[in-house]
């Protein structure tokens, strides 16, 4: 099992996901939770790709933080 970060984004009256890992791999949905679904759907569809060409799947690298700045 791979635990992968994706990236969340507010676009415009939904939200988009990507994987900095998985190249490509991309979902939206209405909501926060429906684009987490959707992702986790992606990733899984995407690896699978990638194991039918017989490639690689890349290791889990990317992390992510939120910081606080004050101004």
């Amino acid at each position: 099992m791979f635990k992968y970060t994706i990236i969340i984004e507010k676009a415009g009256n939904n939200y988009s996901a990507y994987c900095p890992d998985l190249p490509g791999c991309i979902a939206t949905g209405s909501t926060t939770e429906e684009t987490i679904e959707r992702m986790k759907e992606a990733i899984k569809f995407h690896i699978e790709g990638l194991k039918k060409e017989g490639l690689k799947i890349p290791e889990p690298t990317t992390t992510a933080v939120s910081v606080e700045v004050v101004v």
